[in-house]
């Protein structure tokens, strides 16, 4: 872990005596020890090197130390109210870029639940599963038991969801990747257990679907509770048009 001696960060806050400093650490620390930060972890005491004499107190500093710092450092500083637009500068972006892994992780288990829906689609059709009502019964079961006993209409209308969207577009990475579980359990058992028949593979998705749930409400997650997330449409539709923008700017670039 990186730190930052308190000494040396005095005079770039703009503080030219270690009393008025030392004021402000001592509001970060309040602050550290407010939000359920451990203090001694973020603001580590230290000898201040001195060219003679007794040696005076220094911290050596976290960044969320420093951030604090000028946090509660005086705003009438410029050099104080720069610190405090670049922490919150960086704070933004690094929000940006972890909601745009979240985003990925959503997308990618989004496409993987799509291809297991084709394969089981596919199965179960050679199997005894025709009629798109059939499937979509099938498909009814396995929401039902994965999210006790709620069918999908019902579900859509806890969660707003419009009548003909597809829950799995609102669904969290966890909703994602349990339906995708208990989905490809039951294409494989089907397989390996030359299960035919309606109400046998019905019987087959029922039975996987209920276990997942039981996995999930084992370590405390129960999957018609959680909120619903962002239609993952309109997270698409955001990407391509701020690709398209980024393609039009370095065409510009280019052409300038």
């Amino acid at each position: 872990m990186e730190f930052w001696s308190a000494r040396d960060l005095m005079p770039i806050l703009g503080y030219s005596t270690w009393r008025q400093f030392s004021e402000a650490i001592d509001r970060a620390k309040e602050s550290c020890k407010t939000s359920g930060q451990p203090v001694e972890g973020h603001f580590l005491p230290a000898p201040a090197k001195r060219s003679g004499g007794r040696p005076g107190e220094d911290f050596l500093l976290t960044r969320y130390a420093c951030y604090l710092i000028a946090q509660n450092g005086d705003p009438r500083k410029p050099q104080i109210a720069l610190a405090q637009t670049y922490f919150a500068t960086q704070t933004r972006k690094q929000e940006l870029l972890e909601q745009r892994e979240e985003e990925n992780n959503r997308l990618e288990a989004r496409a993987k639940l799509k291809e297991t829906e084709k394969n089981i689609a596919s199965t179960v059709y050679q199997r005894g599963i025709k009629l798109q009502v059939e499937f979509a019964t099938f498909k009814n079961k396995h929401i039902e038991a994965l999210y006790g006993g709620i069918p999908a209409n019902q579900l859509k209308k806890m969660r707003d969801i419009p009548a003909k969207r597809s829950l799995a577009d609102f669904d969290s990475q966890v909703e994602l990747k349990a339906k995708d579980f208990a989905l490809a359990m039951t294409d494989h058992n089907i397989k390996q257990k030359n299960i035919k028949g309606k109400d046998a593979m019905n019987a087959e998705v029922v039975k996987n679907s209920k276990e997942t749930r039981q996995a999930l409400l084992n370590r405390g997650i129960r999957p018609e509770l959680i909120k619903p997330e962002e239609d993952l449409k309109r997270v698409e539709a955001r990407r391509k048009s701020e690709e398209r923008k980024l393609s039009n700017q370095n065409k510009k670039l280019l052409e300038g």
